[in-house]
């Protein structure tokens, strides 16, 4: 099968210049400098600057080799500055590479930063056709569209003002609006949508859903690692200018948190044990009810998740251990505490500690686990914690028993139960 997008050998390199010997005095200081250079370039116009300049090569694009497939609702992520809008300006001819080749197979629209293509002395009304035509739209495929973009908007008062006068809101949701009505066979979408609110998002998400069912090509960047997994049927991962992980939403954003390091859903400790002279963790993982003992990176919404510790009781009290965890959402938010609420008195020993998480009560996203051991008396005394100890992926299946309404939007929240619900007639 052909892709719709080809990278190969994909390089772009910047010149970066840093002034030096460049020295910051008085004013008085300033103007004979400035004075002597005068002097000096009248009589010996070969004699070299005062103010030299360094170059330094800077490779925003190192290497990258990409194919993409039609229909394919492509994710990218990566700390800033790792080359990812870049990649973009590239694939939408904005920028020219240095090395290496960008094929398509299909009309692009793109949405890359705030008012592209927008003239801003012109009203919305004509900065509509202007930015459709340089989108490749005629002007009677404009005027069909017209009102559905209007709309879609929401700038109908201010439709004869000129762009000047907009928000930065009211600029993304008209440019996302002209971009996502070309129907163009890849659609493009960097950041930029996080200038919007967040209703204004959903309707872009929706949009952007609508698109990928009938068989368009995207390519979304979001800091955002919960629209991601929902968006997107495949991520890569950016860092310095090249692709360092390539996979499905789970793999890729867990490789992005953990530095690549191993699977984090199974930890297994051997010299260095967190914990007291009362208690240590010896090891700790995810499961499932069908991943065995095999640690669990990733989970259905419909599946039940475990969560197992195994640690030493190291001398013998009459403190009563209590086993907990605390659950946080990829971008750092508690989704919720939980602990074991019996004390239990527990002698020198080994033991293995399970806590069950119910089938459809978590959301769709990346979660990392804290574990700990407490006594409460005579005092609170934490004698291990270790944050973001494990981490596992969630993704929806979109069959079965579903929590997702149908709406072909993500969902928020950092859990998602499936609750009862009764209605009764009054």
């Amino acid at each position: 099968m052909t892709a719709i997008i080809s990278i190969e050998n994909l390089h772009k390199k910047y010149i970066l210049k840093h002034n030096v010997n460049k020295r910051y005095g008085s004013l008085r200081d300033e103007l004979t400098k400035t004075a002597k250079r005068v002097v000096t370039k009248f009589t010996n116009p070969m004699a070299p600057s005062y103010q030299q300049q360094k170059e330094e090569e800077f490779w925003a694009l190192n290497d990258v080799n990409l194919e993409i497939q039609q229909g394919e609702r492509l994710g990218i992520i990566g700390r800033n500055g790792a080359g990812k809008s870049t990649l973009l300006k590239v694939i939408s001819r904005i920028i020219e590479p240095t090395r290496g080749r960008v094929t398509l197979r299909g009309r692009v629209s793109s949405l890359l930063e705030v008012g592209t293509g927008f003239h801003p002395e012109l009203s919305g009304r004509e900065n509509i056709f202007l930015n459709g035509a340089i989108l490749g739209m005629s002007k009677a495929e404009i005027s069909k569209k017209f009102d559905e973009i209007v709309e879609f908007a929401e700038v109908e008062k201010f439709l004869d003002t000129p762009v000047k006068h907009y928000s930065s809101g009211m600029y993304v949701r008209l440019a996302f609006a002209v971009a996502s009505s070309l129907e163009p066979e890849i659609l493009v979408v960097d950041e930029v949508l996080a200038v919007g609110d967040s209703r204004f998002q959903k309707k872009c998400l929706g949009k952007m859903e609508d698109a990928s069912q009938s068989g368009r090509t995207i390519i979304f960047v979001s800091h955002s690692m919960g629209t991601i997994a929902s968006m997107c049927s495949r991520v890569i991962e950016m860092n310095t200018g090249k692709i360092v992980a390539d996979g499905n939403a789970s793999e890729t954003i867990l490789h992005y948190y953990t530095n690549g390091l191993a699977s984090p859903s199974m930890v297994q400790y051997k010299d260095k044990y967190p914990g007291d002279e009362f208690a240590r963790l010896l090891s700790a993982s995810i499961k499932t009810l069908s991943s065995k003992n095999e640690g669990a990176i990733e989970v259905s919404i419909t599946e039940q998740v475990i969560i197992e510790m195994c640690f030493e009781i190291l001398q013998d009290t009459e403190t009563g251990f209590v086993p907990n965890y605390n659950c946080f959402t990829a971008d750092g938010v508690c989704a919720f505490y939980c602990h074991d609420t019996t004390k239990r008195k527990l002698k020198k020993g080994i033991y293995v500690s399970r806590c069950h998480i119910p089938a459809n009560f978590l959301n769709a996203t990346t979660y990392f686990i804290g574990l700990a051991i407490s006594s409460y008396y005579p005092a609170v005394k934490v004698h291990f914690y270790d944050e973001s100890c494990l981490s596992f992926n969630v993704h929806d299946p979109l069959d079965g028993v579903s929590t997702r309404p149908e709406t072909g939007i993500p969902i928020p929240g950092a859990i998602r139960p499936y609750l009862k619900w009764t209605i009764q007639s009054l």
